[in-house]
């Protein structure tokens, strides 16, 4: 995709971090600008900020979660700008409270994570390329997951993220397959400055985990203040979108750790091991990752 002026946007976490910075970049090229979100007081901040610059801008409040919401998000953008060229499925959340093995993670937290990483995804994608391939312009797609997608111990936050990946490598293929004039790419950053690890004041009523009452985080401010700016990123993301690059790895300290990985599966290794705490310690220092 090279043209975006007149253009328009859906950007699902639309009102925050990497959403926020996207949407920013995509009103610098000229678009029209659909924020979908789930926190209504930020989603109508992002959308006064938009309409203080004279931006075309609508904020659709969206549970990623619930198909039949992101059916609405489709229709309230057809409605306002008819068509949909540029789709980011970019909502996302990570649950917080004490680390737990694998087996001892409860059912909630499968739900509500995987809920929204995974299958908000998945509805984004049955939405809207129906609704892009009908209109036939050019158009592109990104998924955002997660460098945690190649990382051993993430729970259901790398299990849901590493389902991004592949479902991306689907999407690429199906719309090969149909010749549609639609590019794909997969996101996955590293740290990047943003309040994910704050996910839990988002979380629904119904998906409470009785064992983090207060709604804890993962309590890593610090090291995501020192991480990459969210605009950073998103200029990168634009210039895979200009190339149709499929695979944007913004974070090249990261790239060893992804080989490593590889390697150990081909070499029927395993399971391969990563220090999550000498990375943190990297972030820590600023270095890239």
């Amino acid at each position: 995709m090279q043209s975006f002026d007149g253009k328009t946007v859906v950007i699902t976490g639309g009102a925050g971090g990497i959403g926020m910075a996207l949407a920013g970049k995509c009103a610098d090229e000229g678009m029209n600008l659909v924020l979908a979100d789930v926190e209504e007081a930020a989603l109508q901040r992002a959308v006064s900020h938009f309409e203080a610059q004279g931006r075309p801008v609508l904020g659709v409040i969206t549970d990623t979660m619930h198909r039949d919401s992101v059916n609405n998000l489709l229709q309230q953008a057809q409605r306002r700008f008819a068509k949909v060229h540029l789709l980011f499925n970019n909502a996302g959340v990570v649950n917080g409270g004490a680390p737990k093995p694998i087996w001892e993670v409860p059912e909630v937290d499968w739900n509500w994570v995987l809920g929204v990483n995974l299958h908000g995804v998945l509805h984004g994608l049955q939405t809207f390329v129906p609704h892009m391939l009908g209109h036939g312009e050019q158009g592109h797609i990104v998924n955002t997951a997660s460098i945690a997608a190649f990382i051993p111990g993430n729970g259901p936050y790398g299990v849901s993220k590493y389902g991004v990946v592949t479902i991306s490598e689907a999407l690429a293929q199906g719309l090969t397959a149909a010749n549609a004039d639609i590019g794909a790419s997969v996101l996955c950053p590293g740290w990047v400055n943003t309040q994910i690890g704050d996910a839990e004041r988002n979380r629904p009523d119904a998906y409470d985990n009785p064992e983090n009452p207060e709604r804890k985080g993962l309590g890593i401010d610090v090291l995501m203040a020192g991480s990459m700016p969210p605009e950073e990123l998103a200029d990168q993301v634009f210039a895979a979108i200009r190339s149709n690059q499929f695979y944007i790895l913004p974070h090249s300290g990261w790239d060893d750790m992804v080989r490593d990985h590889a390697a150990a599966i081909v070499a029927r290794a395993g399971p391969y091991v990563f220090d999550m705490e000498a990375q943190i310690a990297r972030g820590l220092r600023g270095e890239d990752v």
